[in-house]
């Protein structure tokens, strides 16, 4: 079966290999080749959640009622 580009990869897809990657490096049943080029994609795989967070984060904005009555958006803070 032929590896996704990462790239073309939705968040779920990736974080779901990324989670099969580290099953299969814990259970030591992996040559050591196969080993490295499972973490160097894990490695790519973990970034590109990474960034997909990021994407989404930025996406969710707080709508806000300003104290002259008027409407504004505001980036999602969970502290507020």
């Amino acid at each position: 079966m032929a590896e996704q580009n990462i790239k073309d990869m939705n968040f779920e897809s990736a974080l779901g290999e990324l989670e099969t990657l580290v099953q299969n490096l814990e259970s030591g049943q992996t040559s050591l080749e196969d080993s490295i080029n499972a973490y160097e994609r894990g490695v790519s795989l973990k970034k590109h959640c990474e960034k997909k967070l990021k994407e989404a984060e930025l996406k969710i904005e707080q709508i806000a009622q300003n104290e002259d009555g008027t409407v504004s958006t505001a980036p999602f803070s969970a502290e507020q």
